[in-house]
């Protein structure tokens, strides 16, 4: 069989998943300390992966932060729109990661995950569709199962060679400079939804005609 194109695998597509450090962020950790008692609930999520390194702080004293891009936020809107569900699955375990999914209203939300296709996997079975309709966006190696078990694999500009290798598409954009609104965008004008759902969304932050 003739091997599918990645915008025949794109018209697939009714699951968006992600990474965040390196794709939805430029991959930069800035620590800060933190206002007493704004970290516990972190501290209670990462007391499992106490010792392992890799999963976010592990300290009462200091706060990881993380810079996102606003193109990035208004494609989940767009994606949204257009009945495309969203969500991101993450290693490393950060209350402002936790922020961010809230004010974008993630469908999925999965953090502290050493399996990323496992994860991947369950998300799919949850929202009861086929693997080859979701798809994952990805930088670094640890993003290549995820990549591999869904139906369109995704690697951002700045991503390693490794992934870009085995990516169906390659953002225009690095990570945190609007390389998910790259996804978004190609999936949806690859559906032929782009348009459409551009009107969409415009109409819903318009003025109200009386």
């Amino acid at each position: 069989m003739p091997k599918l194109s990645p915008q025949a695998r794109a018209r697939k597509i009714k699951l968006l998943l992600f990474d965040v450090d390196g794709v939805l962020t430029d991959g930069k950790l800035f620590i800060f300390p933190a206002p007493a008692g704004s970290q516990q609930s972190i501290l209670e999520q990462s007391a499992k992966h106490g010792g392992q390194g890799g999963f976010g702080l592990h300290s009462q004293s200091m706060i990881e932060a993380k810079g996102f891009h606003a193109h990035d936020g208004a494609s989940i809107s767009l994606a949204r729109l257009a009945g495309i569900k969203t969500g991101l699955i993450t290693k490393r375990i950060s209350e402002t990661v936790a922020l961010r999914a809230r004010d974008l209203k993630l469908e999925y939300v999965r953090q502290g995950i050493q399996n990323k296709r496992t994860a991947f996997e369950e998300i799919v079975k949850e929202d009861r569709i086929e693997l080859e309709q979701a798809a994952f966006v990805g930088d670094d190696v640890i993003d290549l199962p995820a990549m591999r078990a869904g139906g369109l694999a995704i690697a951002v500009k700045n991503a390693r060679a490794e992934v870009k290798k085995e990516a169906h598409y390659i953002t225009p954009h690095a990570g945190g400079d609007g390389a998910l609104r790259d996804a978004v965008e190609f999936i949806l004008k690859a559906q032929g939804k782009w348009k459409k759902v551009v009107e969409a969304y415009l109409a819903e932050r318009g003025p109200t005609v009386q």
